[in-house]
C-alpha cells in the first residue's frame, strides 16, 4: 500500500489480497485486485484526490457487493447454457422454451 493510507485500508488491502490468493489467484494478480478494490473504496469515501465516475456512481461498494456480479455476465447465463442444463436435468418441453422460461424451469 502507499504511504499515508489508514490502518483500516491497510487491513482491507491485506484481507482482499489474502482472499484472492485463497481463490487461486497469482500473488501479483491478488495484489492488483486488492489495490483496485481499496482504491475504489477510498474514492467512494472521499479519501483520494481523484475518482472515476464509475467509482462514484456504483450503487453498492465492492466489499458489500461481495462478487454478486462476478461470472454472470450482463444477463447471466445464455439461453444455450440454460438449455444444456435443462437437457442434463431432462426438463420436459425445453425445446420450445425461451430464456426466461428455461431459467424458471431450472429454479433460477
Amino acid at each position: 500500500m502507499s504511504r499515508g493510507s489508514s490502518a483500516k485500508r491497510e487491513r482491507q488491502y491485506e484481507h482482499v489480497k489474502e482472499s484472492a490468493r485463497k481463490r487461486g489467484e497469482s500473488p501479483r494478480r491478488a495484489e492488483e485486485i486488492a489495490a483496485r478494490t481499496v482504491n475504489k473504496e477510498r474514492a467512494r469515501a472521499g479519501e483520494s484526490k481523484t475518482a472515476s465516475r464509475a467509482s462514484l456512481r456504483d450503487p453498492e461498494s465492492a466489499s458489500r457487493r461481495g462478487g454478486q456480479r462476478s461470472h454472470s455476465g450482463a444477463q447471466g447465463p445464455t439461453k444455450d447454457q440454460l438449455y444444456e442444463e435443462a437437457k442434463k436435468r431432462n426438463v420436459e418441453g425445453r425445446s420450445t422454451m425461451n430464456k426466461q422460461q428455461l431459467a424458471r424451469a431450472l429454479g433460477r
